[in-house]
């Protein structure tokens, strides 16, 4: 499977440090969408709020090309990563050396369509939505097969280019939610899910850290 390199992007990148003490060379920016999935904001693509290490992008990008063979019918939206050279990315706490993405979650209407997560300045680009009981928000409700389908593809994808996931955050009450799912069987005895909660909440989106060789950070 091909991946889309940025033009931009001439050498791969070399993280240093730790994703909330690190910083980025040669960070690669993430498209701003593709044929199923699309950035938060094109505000944020075009502030360069969505810089990863060259080894996360191709994971990103190849797991959203696996899904459309998978799941041509769903779309998803993924949220920061970080700048593109890495450092202080507020208001994370993480996000510094390129090695973490987050992901809002993949939402269907009330007819069981698959639909964009609608982000705007006036939820705070996505950030602000607050999902309620299993998973609802203003009529939509978090896809959690999707989910779990997404998931999937990406440690394939990690695997795939020699890359680990080290673990993912997301709001401990709806991770119930998730593992109800049948495409979710197995999943947390393959992939490390928070178990403390988060210092905010994170049920809007799944903040995921990847794990590469990095330098010590001087």
């Amino acid at each position: 499977m091909l991946i889309s390199v940025p033009t931009h992007a001439n050498e791969e990148s070399v993280c240093f440090g730790s994703q909330d003490s690190g910083r980025l060379e040669h960070g690669w920016q993430l498209p701003s969408g593709g044929k199923n999935y699309t950035a938060y904001s094109q505000t944020g693509v075009l502030l360069g709020r969505n810089y990863v290490h060259s080894q996360v992008y191709k994971v990103v990008v190849d797991a959203y090309a696996m899904l459309e063979t998978q799941a041509p019918a769903k779309v998803f939206v993924y949220g920061e990563s970080g700048d593109k050279d890495g450092g202080k990315f507020r208001p994370h706490k993480t996000h510094q050396n390129g090695l973490s993405v987050d992901f809002f979650v993949p939402v269907v209407d009330s007819d069981g369509v698959s639909v964009q997560l609608p982000t705007s300045i006036l939820n705070k680009w996505g950030y602000g939505i607050e999902f309620v009981g299993s998973g609802e928000y203003h009529g939509l409700n978090i896809d959690y097969d999707a989910m779990a389908l997404h998931l999937w593809t990406l440690k394939a994808s990690a695997e795939k280019n020699g890359v680990k996931i080290w673990r993912v955050i997301f709001d401990n009450d709806l991770q119930v939610q998730l593992f109800k799912s049948p495409e979710a069987k197995g999943l947390r005895e393959v992939m490390a899910f928070s178990t403390k909660k988060p210092w905010v909440r994170h049920d809007e989106h799944y903040h995921i850290d990847f794990s590469v060789p990095c330098q010590p950070l001087s």
